[in-house]
């Protein structure tokens, strides 16, 4: 059975053994080379990575967790239990040991998380035959050589070079020649989320991270950093659509915990449309009067809702890209001000064509005062597509000010907070124009 995939790319052979039951997916990955090993398990999803590693003897588990990649091995740590952390940790080599102790106590959120400490490293004062001589000696473990970071003897970072630069260089040349001290580091401290916009602003295959004394500790490659891109726009859909993220795959999620994730938000937004039916009976009076004003209650808040789903998509993906700050508000407010009042003005224009063209065709007869009613309509739409247009930019700002993720503004939840405003919206004008009339 092992013979037909072990030779296959770990990712594919990861692929075939999800596809196993329990018994004979322990049995498949016990028989694959440690080499095998190591590689296949980054590829799995992490209830898998866990029961395999249980299954495992100690001594082919030390052998796996020894070689896994630094970060590799923090990421498989945070899906463990605290008792299985500790049993994997006394199976690596006391180096390996303070390695993955150091990265463990970083804050999980933090880019030291996905730091690794395999790269290479020089002095200032190596000639070009030196620094070959050391990528001969320590390039195999390193997890790039794209860039060939320089420190003192204090371990500080004080520049970077790109591997052409030495390999074009004389022998005799020395790195202190090549330096120009121009380069892009990262504090420990910093929040992935803040680094991956470094990596998009500086396009670099990989980039050192540092303490705030400028100490070099680790690297954060490319891969990391496009993995944690996917998890952020994976938790970001999934947020637009009026749910919690999901903590694994959909595949992978059991039914109870995705109807746990998707009840809570239901809830609110039901709880938040009941008060659209609490204004629709406020308005009862009206209703029995001008039976016509309720033809066009769908109309009204689904453009409304609609407008707001538009600028509540548009404002938190361009918070996520980093193109909008939260000094930027002002701006989006007087953009979003002028497009809503254009948007209201196209609509409000459509749905007062419409009625007269119902009206003067015979289509349907509003009665002696359908102008009115007509110009309410329009004037309705005008306001409440402006409302909701504004609405939907300006909610993620708020909720960024006050600590929360700007993706939680999802388009349900805009929608549902402009349909009640927008029937307020409506019958009041209504109520403006019609009294007397209709009313």
């Amino acid at each position: 059975m092992v013979t037909n995939f072990q030779n296959l790319h770990p990712a594919d052979i990861a692929e075939k053994l999800t596809a196993l039951d329990k018994k004979e997916r322990t049995v498949a990955f016990y028989l694959l080379s440690n080499t095998s090993k190591v590689q296949v398990l980054t590829y799995l999803d992490a209830d898998i990575q866990q029961e395999l590693v249980v299954s495992l003897t100690d001594a082919d588990l030390a052998e796996v967790l020894n070689n896994l990649s630094p970060d590799d091995r923090t990421e498989l740590f945070e899906t463990f239990p605290d008792a299985l952390i500790k049993d994997c940790i006394n199976l690596l080599s006391p180096e390996q040991r303070n390695i993955a102790l150091n990265l463990i106590g970083y804050k999980e959120d933090s880019i030291a998380r996905l730091m690794t400490p395999n790269y290479i490293q020089i002095k200032e004062y190596y000639t070009i035959t030196d620094v070959l001589a050391h990528i001969k000696k320590y390039g195999q473990r390193a997890e790039t050589l794209n860039y060939i970071f320089i420190v003192t003897d204090d371990n500080v970072l004080i520049d970077d070079l790109k591997i052409e630069q030495i390999l074009v260089a004389d022998s005799d040349t020395k790195v202190s020649e090549l330096m120009d001290h121009h380069f892009v580091a990262i504090k420990t401290t910093v929040l992935i989320e803040e680094a991956i916009e470094d990596f998009e602003k500086y396009d670099r295959s990989a980039i050192p991270i540092v303490t705030e004394n400028g100490v070099l500790v680790g690297i954060v490659t490319s891969d990391d950093i496009i993995e944690q891109m996917k998890n952020r726009d994976t938790e970001d859909i999934q947020k637009f659509g009026g749910m919690e993220e999901l903590d694994v795959s959909y595949t992978r999620t059991p039914i109870l915990e995705l109807i746990k994730k998707r009840a809570g938000w239901l809830v609110i937004l039901f709880v938040g449309e009941m008060f659209t039916a609490s204004a629709m009976s406020h308005y009862d009076d009206e209703l029995e009067k001008a039976i016509v004003l309720a033809l066009f209650v769908p109309l009204i808040i689904s453009s409304g809702g609609n407008s707001g789903s538009q600028a509540a998509s548009l404002i938190i993906r361009a918070m996520a890209l980093g193109e909008l700050k939260l000094k930027d508000w002002w701006y989006v407010l007087v953009k979003e001000l002028k497009s809503g009042l254009v948007l209201g003005l196209i609509l409000g224009a459509i749905g007062f064509t419409r009625i007269v063209i119902w009206e003067k065709t015979g289509i349907y007869d509003y009665g002696e005062y359908w102008l009115t009613i007509a110009i309410t309509v329009a004037l309705s739409l005008i306001i409440i597509v402006l409302w909701g247009t504004l609405a939907g930019a300006l909610v993620p700002f708020i909720l960024r000010r006050i600590g929360f993720d700007p993706a939680t503004a999802s388009s349900p939840f805009v929608a549902t907070l402009v349909d009640v405003s927008g029937l307020i919206i409506y019958f009041t004008i209504a109520a403006l124009l019609l009294t007397g009339k209709l009313l």
